[in-house]
């Protein structure tokens, strides 16, 4: 099922800790040139030292929930010659308050959502991601808990000003709307295989280091969480499987084809949160 990774080329978002990081050491030890992903440079620094070797074939700053971030990324993707096999969206929050990034989107919503689009869309439309690359775009059961509107979907979330907060909700809407959009995506770009990988429960500090509703509840999902070679088992084989499993609408947990919920997999949606994804970070789909 899975071999030697050597020739192939794989970006991980958020690769400073927990799952990322993760990733990343396995990729390394397949073979895979590994490219470190992360918004801390001293973190990043420390990744790539860490993996060490020859194998780390690019090291990045990027706050991914900016849209000029995202941009910068993939067009410093492009200069350094890159050309990427898998690219792994892996970069995720919860945050435990409403607050807007400087685009105006609402923080969980700008991270979850716009940016593996934005940057899935800006790699393929400038060439970086190969003839029939894997987008790997980490997604949650808990898109199941999501709510979104099936004529005007609040790919922003702004609608949550002003509104009693809701950690798990907003999380969990920003997942939902994310697979939809990646399921969209697909769609426009038929030549790459999308999958949406749900690593399940994973005990990565996660829901500690969210605060609010989730750090209260994390002693307790600690003691039933998988760890987190566990929780990497899905991506891993998605991207490394020869041959490449069949993306369909890509929605894998537990390391095979799964379904998500009934409004992940209502296509006039996909296409509809998609497009609106799309225009709210600037781009033509």
């Amino acid at each position: 099922m899975t071999g030697g990774m050597d020739g192939v080329t794989v970006v991980v978002t958020g690769a400073t800790s927990g799952m990322g990081r993760a990733m990343a050491r396995d990729l390394v030890g397949r073979g895979a040139d590994v490219i470190v992903v992360g918004r801390d440079a001293r973190r990043v620094r420390r990744t790539a030292d860490e993996l060490g070797g020859h194998r780390v074939v690019g090291r990045y700053e990027a706050d991914l929930s900016r849209h000029a971030e995202v941009r910068g990324l993939a067009v410093a993707l492009a200069a350094d010659g890159h050309r990427v096999d898998v690219l792994v969206n892996n970069a995720g929050a919860a945050f435990d308050r409403y607050a807007l990034t400087p685009d105006g989107v609402e923080r969980t919503h700008a991270l979850n959502l716009h940016a593996p689009v934005l940057l899935s869309h800006a790699l393929a439309a400038n060439g970086v991601l190969v003839p029939e690359a894997r987008v790997i775009t980490m997604s949650s059961f808990m898109e199941k808990q999501g709510r979104v509107a099936p004529t005007d979907p609040d790919v922003r979330g702004t609608s949550w000003a002003g509104r009693r907060w809701s950690q798990n909700r907003v999380y969990a809407t920003s997942k939902l709307l994310a697979l939809l959009a990646m399921n969209g995506f697909s769609r426009s770009a038929p030549g790459l295989r999308v999958y949406n990988a749900d690593p399940g429960m994973v005990r990565t500090g996660f829901t500690g280091t969210a605060g609010g509703a989730m750090a209260l509840v994390a002693p307790l999902t600690r003691l039933f969480a998988r760890t987190v070679e566990e929780g990497v088992a899905t991506p891993l084989m998605l991207a490394t499987s020869r041959p490449a499993p069949a993306a369909g609408e890509g929605y894998f947990a537990s390391s095979r084809p799964a379904t998500p919920s009934r409004t992940a997999r209502d296509a006039a949606l996909a296409e509809l949160v998609h497009r609106r994804t799309a225009e709210a970070v600037g781009i033509t789909p």
